[in-house]
């Protein structure tokens, strides 16, 4: 394999290559002020490489992550449903990675020999904590701190940062002793999976008010109160949560469950215990039986609905950034203007933030404030996450050390480049207004575009990122175009009880090959297999289930 080992499998190589930069001449610098907040997988990639960074080993930075929960993890995070009203995480009891973690990983860190292919939630919490014991990233992080507010002072020409200690008792007047700290760089890492998103489809509304449809962020098993003694079931959305809901309520004989997606077949599979159906065109009033019907894009209609679960995604929210957190706020909440020119302001559709360079740095007018102050990690979707902020943060770090590496000019020219290339790619038949698809678009970079874009940003980050090394390895693109077989296939050897076979050793590099090449054979392996058990009517149905 020419491109192997892949950068996961040295880590002491890697360690060294992201402070292998020289110390800058100029030992006077005065000190800056970073606040990452976030303390889940984005939050901690980040963390990781500031305190590699020579101006960090050299004093001239310091770094503190404010994590609003108890731990570390995110999304990862488990949360029961009804403590928050929506909950701190959609983490589902059956949930497991919907990418094989050789290619998930931290380019830094890789997950131990014999981990299942894809493992489940606790698993990937598990490798967190690794991650930060490792690189001793917790006395860094202040666990139970809220951010309030986020906004900018141009006296210090610094941001002021309000926070708040969530268990702290308040005072005697019941208010909180909020604290206000000014930094040099925030670094946005506070993940995208809480703020429900619900659809505007005709008579929805009315499902949701009589709790006859609930969004997937309250699920957690089949047992929920709403839908335990339901039989049939209806679930909406394409993404791995509808599909992992879906899978998971079919394993109740007793239920039938009707997924709708936009694309979907009209198709009957199990003996018409599970159904998938197209768009969902308008909820029926509720009759007096509490049981719903819904009329689908291709004209049918499905009837005696007891309960809608809505895997239909999550907004990006940043409630310390937006109006009402200060008298400035930076970001404004509604769907940009139509460009050009670019706007002076930044904007958070709630679908992607704009404008901003490289998908990280706001591009506004130089007296709001500098584009290197403030940086949003992890907004890109339909991406390998993890490596992928490692990656930005690099950038980052570039830009936050010397501003004048960022071409303002040239990523506007960029942006509005992009902006004509997703407006002429929308059929006049797409669903929505133009700006709003535009919208829906703008951070989605599927399969070899995001590989590009990685590759562009280590090319950015210059130094011994420019090593071939540092680019996206050939293996994981063809796993990442191969994973909805991997995982199908892999899904059917747990049902055989096989699976655990399969790991046993793979990764220990004791075959006389690298740990990645041992991960690597054995996804091909696994694909193999798929391809000589595709006759096998459980793996075949299923593979196509999951490609919907």
């Amino acid at each position: 394999m020419d491109d192997l080992p892949n950068p996961l499998v040295d880590l002491d190589a890697l360690h060294s290559s992201d402070s292998a930069q020289l110390l800058p001449e100029d030992s006077n610098r005065p000190n800056k002020h970073i606040c990452i907040i976030g303390g889940g997988p984005s939050g901690l990639a980040a963390l990781r490489i500031v305190l590699d960074h020579p101006l960090y080993k050299a004093g001239n930075w310091n770094v503190v992550v404010y994590e609003a929960r108890e731990d570390i993890g995110g999304v990862w995070l488990p949360s029961p449903p009804d403590n928050e009203d929506p909950p701190l995480t959609p983490l589902y009891d059956s949930l497991t990675t919907n990418l094989p973690h050789p290619i998930m990983s931290f380019d830094s860190f890789p997950f131990p020999p014999s981990t299942p292919l894809y493992p489940p939630a606790s698993t990937v919490l598990h490798y967190l904590h690794d991650y930060a014991s490792h690189f001793k990233l917790e006395p860094h992080i202040q666990f139970n701190t809220l951010v309030q507010s986020v906004h900018r002072n141009h006296e210090q020409n610094k941001w002021s940062v309000t926070i708040r200690r969530t268990k702290v008792a308040p005072d005697i007047s019941g208010e909180y002793a909020d604290e206000t700290i000014h930094c040099d760089l925030i670094v946005v890492a506070n993940g995208h999976y809480r703020l429900p998103r619900y659809p505007l489809t005709t008579g929805l509304k009315a499902w949701v008010d009589a709790e006859h449809a609930t969004h997937s962020v309250y699920y957690r098993n089949p047992s929920h109160p709403w839908i335990k003694d339901v039989q049939k079931i209806l679930v909406v959305g394409s993404g791995p949560s509808g599909s992992d809901v879906s899978l998971d309520l079919r394993q109740i004989p007793s239920k039938q469950i009707v997924h709708s997606f936009t694309g979907a077949p009209h198709a009957d599979y199990e003996e018409g215990r599970y159904k998938t159906r197209p768009r969902i065109k308008e909820f029926l009033p509720l009759n007096d039986k509490g049981e719903g019907s819904v009329l689908f894009a291709d004209g049918t209609v499905e009837n005696g609905i007891g309960h809608c679960i809505l895997a239909t995604g999550y907004q990006d929210s940043f409630p310390f950034l937006e109006p009402g957190s200060s008298n400035l706020p930076p970001l404004h909440t509604s769907l940009p203007p139509s460009i050009p020119p670019l706007p002076s302001k930044l904007y958070n559709s709630s679908y992607h933030v704009f404008p901003l360079a490289k998908h990280i740095f706001p591009l506004v007018a130089p007296e709001v404030f500098p584009p290197s102050s403030l940086a949003f990690l992890g907004l890109p979707y339909r991406v390998i996450p993890f490596p992928l902020v490692e990656a930005q943060t690099r950038v980052v770090l570039k830009v936050f050390e010397d501003p004048s590496t960022l071409n303002v000019a040239q990523e506007a020219v960029d942006i509005v480049s992009h902006y004509d290339e997703l407006s002429s790619s929308i059929p006049p038949s797409y669903p929505y207004p133009k700006d709003l698809a535009i919208a829906k678009l703008w951070h989605m970079l599927d399969n070899d575009a995001q590989f590009e874009y990685r590759d562009m940003l280590h090319r950015f980050a210059g130094g011994d990122y420019l090593k071939n090394e540092w680019m996206v390895p050939s293996w994981v693109k063809e796993m990442y175009e191969k994973k909805f077989i991997i995982r199908a296939a892999w899904k059917e050897l747990e049902r055989r009880g096989e699976a655990s076979d399969w790991v046993r050793g793979v990764g220990e590099g004791k075959s006389g090959k690298s740990g990645t090449e041992e991960w690597v054979d054995l996804m091909r392996r696994v694909l193999r297999w798929a391809e000589a058990s595709h006759e096998d009517e459980k793996v075949r149905t299923e593979v196509e289930k999951t490609k919907l």
